[in-house]
């Protein structure tokens, strides 16, 4: 297929254009569909689902560390609470600023 870029409009040009990139996104669609379709038939082969070799316990995406417990709580608002690590919230620093001690948040 061979066009002559220089003798379309810009309106054919823009129209070109967003076709080859719909077609791009369409490839690039089939292409990871395929894949994803290998993989699973590699895993499969093997005894193993794709999830299982992925380490993802159901989930997308998602991480299987176990999540911190919280070890301060705001005493003016129960529900805020924080595992002491990160960044300070707010509400905890405003305490250590007006003379509370970690202790006076400790759960």
């Amino acid at each position: 297929m061979t066009l002559d870029l220089n003798t379309l409009s810009r309106k054919e040009l823009q129209k070109l254009r967003r076709d080859v990139d719909k077609a791009i996104d369409t490839l690039a669609a089939r292409e990871k569909k395929a894949a994803l379709e290998a993989a699973e038939k590699a895993a499969a082969e093997h005894g193993f689902s794709l999830a299982e070799l992925a380490g993802m316990s159901g989930k997308r995406g998602g991480s299987n560390k176990p999540k911190s417990p919280p070890k301060f709580r705001n005493p003016e608002n129960p529900e805020q609470t924080w595992t002491g690590k990160g960044r300070k919230p707010e509400w905890f620093k405003a305490g250590i600023e007006s003379g509370k001690t970690e202790d006076d948040f400790a759960i």
